[in-house]
């Protein structure tokens, strides 16, 4: 198989995976209703509800109810057991330790972000891809016609998280942060208005990535599809649930991706997304800095006027 020559990159102290990422929002029926439509596994207990992919073991983020606006709460990162004991030294030089987040297990390390987020690290297998995430194989639904009928088309089902874009109001300060803390590495950035970073053992183009805002929140997460089917299905999916305002279908350059993003009734976004660059440990991947207009899509339809707005509350 292409891509993954070595089980991680010698000699890098880098998180392997996002783990899963927290949020919480003002209803939680109303996200059960929308991650339920969009195709994930829906697990909840009272008001929490875990989300995971059909057919993978993984729990990949967790929402809680609060009454409140939505705010992201804090980001967990996997790590290999053998790098524990140097990630600990490492946050304790940088004196950037703290305490677990109350919503949390308590588990693995905590450490804090200069946009004021926690930060967990845990030991936990990998998950975020080590190959290049293949196309699935569409079988024909109609013979000799390759298209199901309307009425039977399958719901999309996302197979993996693929990454998480955060807001941040300084998008340099946090890729020094990631680089130096996180391990991970600049895939490609334009200006100080986004930037993508992959892990160091081997992941899609981005496992996160920030855009500029005036205050910190999440803008979205990314869930891989197994086709350009699946991107545009996805999109038709959850319009025909009610869910009408998104941007796609399109291509990224920046990753090359194929995209269709669907705004979650708080502002953020999902995106169904397929092909994105995979960058495995042993390549020598060169970050490039690129103007805004040459580096956001390849072709789609006009970005929505709300697209970049932080809806989240600033942090207390």
């Amino acid at each position: 198989m292409a891509g993954l020559q070595t089980p991680r990159r010698v000699g890098a102290t880098a998180v392997h995976s996002v783990n899963r990422f927290v949020f919480s929002v003002p209803d939680i029926v109303e996200a059960e209703r929308f991650y339920t439509t969009f195709g994930l596994d829906v697990r909840r207990s009272g008001e929490r509800i875990d989300l995971y992919a059909h057919g993978h073991p993984h729990c990949w983020a967790t929402i809680h109810g609060n009454g409140a606006p939505k705010q992201l709460q804090y980001m967990s990162f996997g790590i290999f057991a053998e790098d524990a004991e140097a990630f600990r030294l490492r946050i304790g030089a940088a004196g950037i330790g703290c305490a677990p987040h109350p919503s949390s297990d308590g588990s693995g390390l905590w450490l804090r972000d200069p946009d004021g987020l926690p930060n967990q690290l845990v030991v936990a297998p990998k998950v975020s891809p080590s190959v290049k995430s293949p196309p699935a194989t569409l079988p024909r639904a109609r013979d000799p016609a390759a298209a199901p009928m309307r009425s039977k088309a399958a719901q999309v089902r996302p197979r993996w998280l693929s990454h998480v874009l955060r807001y941040s109001p300084d998008v340099p300060r946090m890729i020094g942060f990631s680089e130096d803390m996180l391990g991970v590495r600049l895939s490609d950035k334009s200006l100080d208005v986004v930037a993508f970073l992959h892990g160091a053992h081997g992941s899609d183009h981005h496992l996160i990535a920030f855009a500029k805002s005036d205050k910190p929140g999440l803008h979205h997460s990314s869930w891989d599809v197994g086709s350009l089917h699946d991107v545009g299905m996805g999109g038709e999916q959850m319009r025909a649930a009610g869910y009408k305002a998104g941007w796609g279908l399109g291509r990224h350059v920046l990753g090359s991706n194929y995209f269709y993003y669907v705004r979650d009734p708080w502002g953020s976004w999902a995106e169904f997304s397929y092909d994105i660059d995979f960058v495995a440990p042993d390549h020598p991947w060169h970050a490039g800095d690129y103007a805004p207009e040459d580096s956001f899509y390849l072709w789609g339809p006009d970005v929505p006027e709300d697209f970049v707005t932080n809806f989240e509350p600033a942090a207390v």
